[in-house]
């Protein structure tokens, strides 16, 4: 497992680390979660990699934005942590 700091060091990181999937806070420092994630969908070399996104943000319009983006998941806080285990496996075991 790899940790990034924020969503430009994930980005900085990624070819590199080659993870199958990436959870990723849409509120983070430098660049955010929804930034983040629709430019991995947008890159040939990243579109593959399963995306989690976790959030405090439960609005409609937020997972509708998730859904458009791509994202795999969209976790809502607080979350169980079983729950996010189990999403996990489910799409890395697809």
């Amino acid at each position: 497992m790899e940790t990034a700091t924020d969503g430009q060091d994930c980005l900085d990181r990624v070819l590199e680390v080659r993870p199958d999937l990436i959870t990723l806070d849409v509120m983070m420092p430098m660049l955010d979660g929804w930034t983040t994630a629709a430019r991995l969908r947008n890159d040939e070399a990243t579109r593959h990699i399963k995306v989690v996104l976790i959030t405090a943000r439960a609005q409609d319009d937020d997972k509708r934005r998730g859904r458009e983006i791509g994202v795999d998941a969209y976790l809502t806080k607080p979350f169980d942590p079983a729950e996010l285990i189990q999403v996990v496996r489910d799409l890395v075991t697809g």
